[in-house]
């Protein structure tokens, strides 16, 4: 996979949860739920674009360690919003994916970096 396709991935992820976010109606737990999954979306995208302009090996591996970490976060809160019943779509199930893929290459991208 080529950096500008991981991009472009991180990017929607956030645009596409922020759009999903929408449209989950405000309470006292929605509200909770809708806010930790912004920030650990959004954040998915922002570190793989810090992780670009990293000034080192080191870095970088730590930002995309970031990366992976929010990743998964957004998963778990994803995973919340089906299993609470809180929004049931296809929407919400291709977000879900996107996150553990996301997840995936996150985690091969540190795998292939420890001997580096």
């Amino acid at each position: 996979m080529e950096k500008t396709d991981l991009n472009r991935r991180t990017f929607e992820f956030s645009v596409n949860t922020i759009k999903f976010l929408k449209n989950i109606r405000n309470s006292k737990e929605n509200d909770v739920v809708k806010y930790q999954l912004s920030r650990s979306a959004s954040s998915v995208g922002a570190n793989y674009e810090e992780a670009q302009g990293a000034y080192s090996k080191d870095d970088f591996k730590y930002k995309i360690g970031l990366c992976l970490k929010e990743a998964r976060e957004s998963h778990y809160w994803l995973r919340i919003v089906k299993a609470v019943g809180i929004n049931e779509s296809q929407i919400l199930d291709s977000l879900i994916q996107e996150a553990m893929e996301l997840s995936k290459i996150f985690a091969t991208m540190l795998k292939n970096m420890r001997g580096v």
